[in-house]
């Protein structure tokens, strides 16, 4: 998975926090606090499509932009991707789950649990 830029994630953000399909001129309008231009904002919801982070449907003659998969997701990946550039993946989930706070060790406890049951 490709990460992504400061203004990426800005937009993702916004998708993720609107959880509606919004066109450019509503992103546009959300990130107003940028002043960017219509176009700018269009190509980069053009290249979150191609990189497989949004999807998009026809709504008249405008698009309307999704996520394709939740925040938690992209998360979730991103640590996965982690995880693979460490030459110990053992280690480092040792060292991560002593790093969480006890409620955060109480959610991974319940999630590896579930996955015992199924």
């Amino acid at each position: 998975m490709k990460g992504l830029g400061e203004l990426e994630r800005s937009i993702m953000d916004i998708l993720w926090a609107e959880n509606t399909p919004l066109t450019a001129r509503e992103v546009g309008r959300l990130i107003a606090e940028r002043d960017l231009a219509p176009t700018t904002v269009m190509t980069v919801l053009d290249r979150l499509t191609r990189k497989g982070f949004l999807e998009r449907t026809r709504d008249g003659r405008a698009w309307r932009y999704e996520p394709a998969e939740s925040r938690d997701s992209y998360v979730a990946e991103l640590m996965l991707e982690a995880l693979d550039m460490t030459g110990d993946r053992s280690a480092a989930l040792a060292r991560f789950a002593k790093a969480v706070s006890g409620d955060e060790a109480e959610i991974l406890r319940k999630a590896l649990l579930e996955l015992e049951e199924e």
